[in-house]
């Protein structure tokens, strides 16, 4: 009995140790756009089940916050990852640090 109750604790403590969260839970969130520096204010839900700005033209042209992209038809994408990335936009024209 007290073999079987030793191994239960050292299965339940090794679980824990072993246990990660997902790396979407670990990462903080994007930075936001100023909306008001903005002429198109969708929406999207990623794959990791955070919602992300639909890319959208600036009013002066210039890079929004947390803009990672700019796309060849001229909307800034604030996409979280490069998979799909200003797909329906004619692709990425540049990468942004």
């Amino acid at each position: 009995m007290k073999r079987l109750a030793a191994l239960a604790l050292v299965c339940l403590i090794s679980t824990g140790v072993f246990a990660r969260a997902p790396t979407h839970y670990l990462r903080p969130p994007a930075p936001q756009p100023e909306e008001s520096q903005l002429i198109e204010h969708g929406q999207y839900i990623n794959r990791s089940g955070r919602s992300v700005h639909s890319p959208a033209h600036t009013k002066d042209d210039k890079k929004p916050q947390g803009a990672t992209a700019k796309c060849r038809d001229g909307t800034w994408s604030f996409s979280q990852s490069h998979r799909g990335t200003c797909s329906h936009h004619g692709g990425v024209a540049n990468w942004e640090q």
